[in-house]
């Protein structure tokens, strides 16, 4: 069910991965997936992997929404594993018609699948960690030096966020759009594909119609605030960069590190 989607959540805690500036969790993050993106053997995605379970256990968030996270996602692991095992080459181990399963593709589908996981646990936690307010502040502050170019830096943060903000508003509307059409007798689970694609359309209409409503609300609500963009704002919470801030920069360096010296000293596995 919709509502048991995680995504774009903010978890309220004390956490230490809630202390830190949200600017060095978005650089962060950044890092690690490119670290994720950068491991050729075991040696070095073990070691990429105790490092987000790491940042799991520090985020001091129930393990439960980490797996809601995943379940949005689920099938395309599955399937993308699938076809990775029949991607490999070498000496075939099993063979049937045109399909043959290597010792090579199996290697790929397990690099493959802890990657997405590693990827899609280590986003949420930016999202479970971060309000939406100090996650605008830090993306309007790394996006700064792009005003040169005179880019309303503020209205893209702003934008970015409240996307984020209303992803699980939508999904929860779309949940109760759908008990509501069951109720009135829609059929949306029998049948095949096609006809479970048409059973949307009731749902569909009436969110779109809902999102769009909510957008309007909204816009009603900042224009009688008086917002008028980024021009001469002053900020009510100033970012300013800790010892757990640098903390967790070494560590992440020191991860860095870990990674290149196993894929220099360790034999590559795909």
């Amino acid at each position: 069910m919709t509502r048991d989607i995680a995504l774009g959540q903010f978890i309220p805690g004390k956490g230490v991965i809630h202390k830190m500036d949200a600017r060095v969790k978005i650089l962060l993050l950044i890092a690690f997936i490119v670290l994720i993106f950068c491991t050729f053997n075991f040696i070095s995605l073990g070691l990429i992997t105790a490092s987000v379970v790491a940042v799991i256990l520090l985020s001091d968030i129930p393990f439960k929404m980490y797996l809601k996270s995943l379940k949005v996602i689920i099938l395309i692991i599955v399937i993308t594993s699938l076809l990775n095992i029949f991607y490999g080459s070498g000496e075939p181990l099993v063979q049937f018609w045109i399909f043959k399963i290597t010792l090579s593709g199996i290697y790929r589908a397990v690099f493959v699948t802890v990657r997405i996981v590693c990827l899609i646990l280590i986003s949420s936690c930016l999202t479970f960690t971060t309000s939406p307010t100090d996650l605008t502040d830090a993306i309007e502050r790394l996006m700064k030096p792009l005003k040169i170019f005179h880019i309303k830096v503020h209205e893209i943060a702003m934008m970015m966020t409240i996307a984020l903000r209303f992803v699980p508003t939508l999904l929860e509307e779309t949940d109760k759009i759908m008990a509501a059409q069951k109720a009135r007798g829609a059929d949306m689970e029998s049948g095949g594909m096609i006809k479970k694609i048409k059973a949307m359309t009731p749902v569909l209409i009436p969110l779109f119609v809902s999102a769009f409503r909510r957008a309007y609300d909204l816009a009603v609500a900042m224009e009688c605030r008086c917002y008028q963009g980024g021009d001469g704002r002053t900020r009510m919470k100033i970012l300013k960069m800790k010892k757990l801030d640098w903390f967790c920069v070494a560590f992440t360096a020191l991860v860095l590190i870990g990674v290149i010296l196993c894929n220099i000293f360790f034999p590559a596995a795909i």
